[in-house]
């Protein structure tokens, strides 16, 4: 009987170890739902996750959280999106909303902006169809990546 109740233990410790969700997989699944949303609001086709974009954005995320500073990966070769947070913590729809937000500045009609729009019309460029985001943590901030294949924002062409 005392072997049955261990053995019955166990499992129930096996199974809420294996129910329990990896942050990394949540972070994923939530990052490209918060994209694909707001390209829906516009039908552009949705984004997939790729995990070699995901590496790629850990790596540079990573990168700026350790020399503490904020800036584009030099020469690249894939769209990238950046954002940054100070003294608190940031979630996949906010980190999306604050680029989604620069839709404001930008014009369709002369595919112009009025500010900045970059992070937007690379969130939306209906030739993307690859993500893959990341975030980096220490105590007092927050650096997250998104990388895009194939990248947008080519200077005269239109995101749609």
């Amino acid at each position: 009987m005392a072997l049955r109740r261990n053995f019955v233990g166990l499992c129930c410790i096996f199974v809420a170890v294996a129910a329990s969700p990896d942050p990394d997989a949540v972070l994923d699944h939530e990052m490209l739902a918060a994209h694909n949303e707001i390209r829906a609001r516009i039908a552009v086709p949705p984004l997939r996750w790729s995990d070699r974009m995901a590496t790629r954005a850990q790596e540079w995320a990573i990168h700026l959280l350790r020399e503490r500073d904020f800036y584009h990966r030099p020469n690249p070769t894939f769209g990238e999106n950046l954002f940054e947070i100070t003294g608190s913590r940031a979630g996949p729809d906010q980190v999306v909303g604050v680029w989604a937000s620069e839709a404001r500045e930008y014009s369709y009609r002369s595919n112009t902006c009025q500010g900045v729009c970059g992070h937007y019309t690379q969130l939306i460029w209906s030739d993307t169809h690859e993500v893959g985001c990341a975030v980096a943590r220490d105590a007092g901030r927050e650096v997250w990546v998104c990388n895009y294949d194939p990248p947008g924002n080519w200077v005269g062409e239109r995101p749609y």
